[in-house]
């Protein structure tokens, strides 16, 4: 038999965002006592009032319980009451200290006056129009939250979700959700198909219902898209779905030829020279991948078929002029590749570390500016333009900069109509420039310039779907010069000797040196043992040894996010380690406290911040529920629910790493990475180090990822779209 009680709220002892679990103790109405509850509760907060169905029980660990099956909030109706719930951090605007002067004011009519009277808080010393606004909009909102949170709690919908749920449809929301349930997986960050479909299956859709399966396929194709894949084959999908599904493979089909007839989505065969049969498999796309590959070749081969904006050039004597101008002579390959740029309309330069790629821009870029032509610079990342302009004296900008996105419009400013204004575009580590970006990126550069592309092919691919930089090397339609001599003032670096080794298959240098050197060897067999030397060389041995600030000139890069020396694992202890904080905002079990590093985990253009981007918490603010980040002198405004767009970053996946040098590195790699342990990775986090490398593990892990040169296969066509005639690509009608 349930059994009711009711009271308030007195202190949350535990929440997880994601489910609602929660352990909070409560003061029952009429008792003196305050008892233990548990169960999910929807954002509990102190002071708050419920009525709670539930059943007590006996925790062995614990003692006594109050297990809630089912609640509902009230609001408090004592002076105390009223303080505490107003004071918790609920109504964005009202902090502990001003619930005290609204409480003291207005006594137990409080919450009234909010309600029905809000103008009469401007009584209270503190409070103007613009406050008094502020809370009757989050008064408002939270009246309204509460009605929709209720109904997606009765399904099972965690605080977390509900709350982006809410901020994305507002009061529609229960009537979006009833209707269509998997749209949630399209329009709100961070909950996915399988989420949706939860929802969808508490609500009462069926497992073969068209939505379902229709929104599967989508769910399928973009977890392919973030696994590198431009498309995926018509076959694997089919199949692929009616796993995940649990449903008849001929029920994706025929999903499949609706979306494609309502153009959601494209299936694509190639043809052969003759006409005859297909070459390679039926492609399924997305629609925006299509676009972009279709797009991006396109525009290479409108560059390559448009003369240059600016007169020839003697190469000759410019490479004698440029050679006087740098004060030394470029080597042979470096001479090539500079004659190479005054006569190309697109190159690529690819090469490793000390290979002299940088010391080839500069020399283009002093020929080009000498003959006054329109120059710009630019890199996929904020740390890579910033290096990019240090090595060369030229400005250079990301490119999400360069192209200027427009907030308002939902797009880039810089496009086909509104191009860029320059004659040269030089464009550093575009290995990691994915489908849709090289596509913005085409779409803003004048037919009449020059496009060089530098970048590092042996390393990771990009992060987004596609292989572009390899697709267009490997079509043969561009000049590329490819960097392989490590120059003699790079090889005293054991970083740069190191990387190069194991790009071609060898083991690392290890001996030890009488003299400090820049790369280490650490062997640790045990992974517990190996995240107490991370933590202890980031903490203290190499601040102590090379005088590296620990938070701001020391990164962690782990293959993996899970596991003991995951990014996970790490980024938790070197917090507790290097900013042990304990005033601070929990975030879906992550605690961030001024002075953090974050990582932006997506593009957030209104924000102006990009996935990838680092920054430092410099300000929290409670009463208004928000906090400030601060990206390189620049302080960007985050709400606590946008906080799941960051994560901790004292530990990054090497993925992430791209683009991005730091003065010190530290690398675990163990076996319990072997599934990840590639060779593009490891000697992608060895090309991180600028200054010092620290590799953390077992030999023998790191002999596995040398060994394993097979790197994911991506399904591409933009190769194959460089060398042949769109009209060989052909939409498949599918029966």
């Amino acid at each position: 038999m349930p059994v009711t009680i009711s009271g308030q709220i007195e202190r949350v002892t535990y929440t997880n965002p994601e489910n609602g679990y929660t352990v909070a103790r409560m003061k029952i109405h009429g008792e003196r006592r305050i008892v233990t509850v548990v169960g999910n509760l929807i954002d509990p907060i102190p002071g708050e009032v419920m009525e709670l169905q539930g059943r007590w029980r006996v925790h062995p660990k614990f003692g006594e319980q109050f297990e809630v099956k089912s609640y509902r909030t009230t609001v408090p109706s004592s002076v105390s009451g009223i303080k505490k719930y107003l004071g918790s951090g609920l109504i964005k605007g009202i902090g502990p200290v001003m619930a005290g002067r609204i409480v003291n004011r207005f006594g137990k009519q409080t919450l009234d006056i909010i309600e029905h009277y809000p103008e009469k808080l401007s009584e209270i010393d503190g409070i103007g129009k613009k406050r008094v606004a502020m809370i009757k909009a989050a008064w408002d909102e939270q009246r309204e939250i509460r009605d929709v949170m209720m109904f997606l709690q009765s399904h099972n919908v965690s605080s977390g979700y509900a709350i982006k749920i809410f901020k994305q449809y507002g009061t529609d929301s229960i009537e979006v959700v009833s209707r269509n349930p998997y749209q949630l997986a399209t329009d709100i960050f961070g909950i996915g198909f399988l989420t949706a479909d939860r929802i969808a299956r508490d609500i009462g859709f069926e497992k073969d219902s068209s939505l379902r399966i229709r929104a599967g396929i989508l769910y399928v194709l973009n977890q392919m898209a973030e696994e590198g894949h431009v498309y995926y084959p018509y076959n694997e999908l089919l199949e692929k779905c009616g796993e995940i599904l649990e449903v008849d493979p001929f029920l994706v089909a025929d999903a499949v030829r609706y979306m494609a007839s309502e153009k959601k989505i494209y299936v694509e065969t190639v043809a052969t020279t003759d006409g005859e049969g297909t070459v390679g498999k039926t492609a399924v796309y997305l629609s925006k991948y299509l676009t972009c590959e279709t797009g991006i070749a396109a525009m290479i081969k409108r560059l390559l078929n448009t003369p240059k904006a600016f007169r020839a050039i003697d190469t000759d004597r410019a490479l004698v002029w440029v050679q006087g101008q740098l004060a030394f002579t470029l080597a042979e390959k470096q001479a090539e590749a500079v004659v190479d740029a005054a006569h190309s309309k697109v190159m690529v330069i690819t090469g490793g570390p000390g290979t002299g790629k940088t010391t080839i821009i500069r020399a283009i870029l002093k020929i080009f500016a000498r003959l006054k032509v329109n120059i710009r610079l630019a890199a996929p990342t904020g740390r890579a333009a910033k290096q990019m302009s240090e090595a060369t004296g030229f400005p250079a900008s990301t490119i999400h900069r360069m192209l200027s996105f427009n907030a308002h419009s939902g797009g880039f400013q810089k496009n086909e109509h509104h191009p860029l204004d320059c004659d040269l575009l030089v464009v550093d580590e575009a290995s990691m420039i994915d489908t849709v970006l090289m596509y913005h990126l085409l779409k803003a550069v004048p037919a009449e310039a020059t496009l060089i592309l530098v970048g590092d092919v042996n390393q990771l691919p990009s992060v987004g779907a596609g292989n572009v930089l390899d697709d267009i090397i490997a079509s043969g339609r561009v000049r590329v010069v490819r960097l392989n001599e490590i120059f003699r003032q790079a090889r005293q670096s054991r970083i740069i000797v190191n990387a190069h080794r194991i790009n071609n298959g060898y083991m690392p240098q290890t001996e030890e040196s009488e003299t400090p050197t820049d790369f280490y060897f650490i062997e640790q067999q045990d992974p517990e043992n190996a995240l107490s030397v991370i933590l202890s060389l980031a903490g203290r041995r190499i601040p102590e040894s090379f005088g590296f600030d620990p938070i701001n000139e020391i990164q962690v890069l782990s293959p993996m996010h899970k596991g003991i020396v995951g990014t996970a694992s790490l980024n938790r202890e070197l917090q507790k380690r290097l900013n042990p904080g304990k005033d601070g905002v929990a975030v879906g079990g992550a605690m961030f406290c001024i002075g953090d590093k974050l990582m932006q985990i997506r593009n957030n253009y209104d924000k102006n911040v990009f996935n990838g981007d680092i920054g430092r918490v410099c300000w929290i603010n409670r009463e208004d529920r928000e906090l400030f980040i601060d990206f390189d002198g620049r302080r960007v405004l985050y709400d606590f629910t946008e906080l799941d767009e960051v994560v901790l970053a004292y530990a990054v996946s090497v993925h992430k790493s791209q683009g991005s040098e730091y003065p010190a590195v530290i690398v675990p790699i163990l076996t319990q990475h072997y599934i990840l342990l590639q060779r593009n990775l490891i000697y992608t986090a060895v090309t991180r180090g600028r200054r010092l490398v620290v590799l953390v593990g077992t030999k023998k892990a790191l002999a596995i990822g040398i060994k394993n040169d097979k790197t994911q296969h991506r399904f591409t066509r933009l190769d194959l779209r460089l060398k042949w005639p769109g009209e060989r690509f052909q939409k498949e009608q599918i029966d």
